[in-house]
């Protein structure tokens, strides 16, 4: 006799499991047979990650036959011995991202075990013998965290040889590293698109360096982590074909004597013509750099502590055609202002605000948003649900609403929220 769960075809039911939660598909897996081989099916775990840190000694050999059902192909790490290491890279060969969390000498030489790495992520760990990665021409992806023992020279050492790399990452290295330092990154691995570091300036430095010299970096994305002034006015000039920038700043609008920062912001964003996404937190206050901010953003994330109305009204005539808003003005608050956002941002796909102090009414006026897809709610209240609710219904239910707690990424690090949240 067919089973009724066999009745509808396959690819209904893998269409019908896309929409549920990893805890859900777990539950649904126990229920048959027949159900527990159609969740195993890679398209339903794509881009996922699993965490393994071997609470209980090894995992039993159906466990990495369930993973290798699902073709997962990134891991994070969590474990101190090499025989873990190993079991994972003979247990899953066709890993190609793994992030590896309080490793040491002997965990890196593990690297070699695995042949298919295309993405390496180390945390916390005493020393960088990236030497041992198996087939360094492979990598493109890299990340370096929380090395407090890594001095400038050894980690520039270390990371230059991979000449594929696309994407690095340097965080809270020693004391940063050096912004003079980023030609040398720059012109060691030419195919970059994304460089994220945790830099350092030291009193000495002066108000620009030499970009005299013609500059074919591809660099689209750069981060930069701790950040502190003076700057030079001239950098972006080494980057032309930023197109999206992120600023952690260390200190807040209060400027220190001698220093210039917001001079240094607008510079910075007068001199990017291709830019769509930028992300400032903390820093100067948004009235010093706003005429600068490019009208071919697209995203743009702010989180301060100072943000009026007339500081909105200021962003919104200089992004006609922004689509991703991101406002955390915490410990202040958007309140009445939020009802503003429709009528200054009307081109808006995603928004993200916090709830505190916004009165009801000021709320849904958000429904007026006719192109809003995805509303993201940065704190918590008791009265969210409903309110939500009610939103969904002025808007027909297209609207998707995002409430705390969120799931992290696994794969990314917790330098930035360490410092920032």
């Amino acid at each position: 006799m067919v089973h009724p769960s066999e009745l509808l075809p396959s690819e209904v039911w893998n269409h019908v499991f896309s929409y549920l939660s990893e805890a859900e598909k777990s539950c649904v897996r126990v229920a048959c047979t027949y159900f527990r081989k159609l969740i195993d099916h890679p398209s339903l775990w794509r881009n996922w990650s699993v965490v393994l840190d071997f609470p209980d000694g090894s995992y039993y050999p159906f466990f990495w036959e369930t993973l290798r059902r699902r073709k997962v192909t990134g891991v994070v790490l969590r474990t101190s011995k090499s025989k873990h290491i190993e079991d994972v890279a003979w247990s899953l060969p066709g890993l190609t991202t793994l992030v590896m969390e309080g490793c040491d000498a002997a965990n890196l030489e593990c690297l070699k075990s695995f042949k298919n790495l295309k993405s390496l992520a180390i945390r916390s760990a005493d020393v960088v013998h990236l030497s041992m990665v198996s087939q360094p021409e492979q990598l493109t992806h890299l990340s370096l965290c929380n090395l407090p023992y890594i001095g400038t020279y050894e980690t520039i050492s270390a990371v230059i040889q991979f000449k594929n790399l696309a994407s690095l990452s340097l965080h809270v290295i020693t004391w940063g590293i050096p912004f003079s330092k980023i030609r040398c990154i720059l012109a060691s691995l030419p195919k970059l698109k994304h460089l994220a570091l945790h830099v350092s300036f030291p009193r000495s430095s002066r108000d620009d360096f030499d970009v005299s010299e013609p500059n074919a970096s591809q660099l689209t994305s750069l981060e930069l982590f701790a950040m502190s002034y003076p700057l030079p006015e001239n950098a972006m000039k080494l980057m032309p074909k930023l197109k999206r920038l992120t600023m952690y700043n260390k200190d807040g609008p209060q400027e220190r004597p001698g220093n210039r920062p917001q001079s240094v912001m607008s510079k910075w964003l007068s001199d990017l013509h291709e830019l769509s996404t930028l992300v400032i937190v903390e820093g100067p206050l948004v009235k010093e750099y706003v005429a600068s901010i490019p009208a071919t953003l697209m995203d743009l994330t702010l989180r301060i502590s100072k943000f009026s109305l007339e500081d909105m009204a200021a962003v919104a005539a200089q992004t006609p055609n922004l689509q991703r808003l991101h406002l955390d003005t915490w410990p202040s608050h958007l309140g009445v202002n939020v009802s503003q956002i429709p009528k200054l941002f009307p081109k808006l796909k995603r928004l993200a605000i916090r709830f505190a102090h916004v009165p009801e009414k000021n709320f849904l006026d958000l429904h007026q948003l006719q192109d809003l897809e995805i509303l993201e709610i940065l704190d918590s209240h008791p009265d969210l649900p409903v309110l939500v609710q009610r939103l969904r219904i002025l808007t027909r239910y297209r609207l998707r609403v995002l409430i705390p707690p969120y799931q992290r990424d696994v794969l990314s690090c917790l330098c930035v929220s360490g410092m920032y949240c």
